[in-house]
């Protein structure tokens, strides 16, 4: 579980804290290692439960299921 990475609520600091005000706010303070992303809250969480079913809402953009593949790690 530790290729998934979360944003933090407030990666400049406290609301008002003048600390980082000069400066940007960074993505990450580690480089990236192979495999890791962001977990992102807008997605299948179990992507190989859904494979092959495509979204019923009208106008839903289709889902990004990779047909070679059953199973995706850390959820296989």
């Amino acid at each position: 579980m530790k290729d998934f990475l979360t944003s933090e609520e407030f990666p400049e600091g406290p609301t008002g804290a003048p600390t980082g005000e000069d400066t940007p706010v960074e993505n990450k303070s580690t480089s990236w290692k192979q495999g890791q992303r962001y977990y992102t809250p807008f997605n299948y969480e179990f992507k190989s439960l859904h494979q092959d079913l495509p979204r019923q809402f009208p106008g839903a953009h289709p889902t990004h299921d990779d047909k070679d593949e059953n199973a995706e790690p850390p959820y296989d």
